[in-house]
């Protein structure tokens, strides 16, 4: 059966007082998707205003800053970033889901263009801003990123995090984090999600920043998260576009290491992590003979 519009015409199915002539569709793009995934990502690793954008380009500033929201707004950068990591891992030789991550913030300063209800003061780390909340593999590549003031304690972010991770990944079995970590959420993660939430903790002769087993995998990735300029302070006026610039960056990270060849496993243990047991089976390592390919197609992303 044919739902009509009153005049008798053939009705939207999205929108039933409409007639179904508005699902054809418009005009051909004017600028290519290639052009304008470059300008973003100019932007993010060079730190400059979208005004800036050069027009070497050839793709208008208002169209890169318009896009850039849209598909931050939509599934489709949460698509290409997950579907990315997937094939670093794979690229890699490992399996293409992980079942370990590592979790860590960093607090970072706010610039004058973030507004009051967004930002706070880390009484910890003394900074007024907001903070970046990662959660990453055994390779350093994040799994989820999210940004919230800089006052709430790490263990009150975590709980969210560790929900969307749930439901974003349901093959996670243990993650690793600091001490800020510990106390009630060890219990709540294990009984609510089904995660073993493992604590590191600082050494007792510890002065000052140290290699901590585990814990240095995430603040290397956090150091490849400064290199870009647009992330060494807080610009952005959403939370949701602080996000997406962290996303940016580690998806210029992961396009780069596919286009490298597939790093060896580690043949000994890290030096600050414990040997493993010598009768513990050895990994099952993957190799896809047929890489995927992401099309940023015009149909694909709206």
């Amino acid at each position: 059966m044919t739902l009509r519009t009153p005049n008798g015409q053939p009705s939207n199915p999205y929108c039933p007082s409409r007639p179904a002539s508005c699902l054809r569709a418009g005009r051909p793009e004017k600028h290519p998707r290639r052009n304008v995934v470059d300008a973003i990502r100019y932007v993010n690793d060079n730190g400059c205003k979208w005004r800036a954008v050069p027009v070497d380009f050839g793709v208008p500033w208002r169209t890169v800053y318009g896009l850039f929201p849209r598909w931050r707004a939509s599934v489709d950068l949460a698509r290409i970033f997950a579907e990315l990591h997937q094939m670093v891992r794979v690229h890699d030789g490992l399996n293409p889901r992980t079942v370990a991550v590592i979790l860590d913030s960093q607090s970072v300063k706010g610039a004058e263009t973030v507004g009051q209800d967004t930002r706070c003061f880390d009484g910890g780390k003394l900074i007024n801003g907001r903070k970046r909340h990662l959660a990453v593999d055994m390779r350093g590549m994040a799994l989820a990123v999210m940004v919230t003031k800089a006052s709430p304690h790490d263990s009150s972010p975590a709980r969210d995090q560790l929900f969307r991770l749930r439901l974003t990944h349901p093959e996670l079995a243990v993650a690793w984090a600091d001490s800020a970590y510990g106390g009630t959420l060890v219990d709540w993660s294990r009984s609510f999600l089904g995660i073993t939430l493992k604590t590191v903790p600082r050494r007792k002769d510890q002065d000052g920043f140290a290699v901590l087993a585990k814990r240095w995998r995430v603040e290397r990735a956090i150091s490849w998260i400064m290199r870009a300029k647009r992330n060494v302070r807080d610009y952005e006026r959403l939370v949701s576009h602080s996000e997406a610039h962290i996303t940016w960056t580690f998806i210029t990270l992961m396009v780069r290491r596919l286009t490298r060849p597939p790093r060896p496993p580690r043949t000994t243990p890290h030096p600050v992590e414990p040997a493993k047991a010598a009768n513990k089976p050895k990994p099952i390592r993957i190799r896809r003979m047929q890489p995927q390919t992401i099309r940023l197609a015009p149909t694909a992303l709206s």
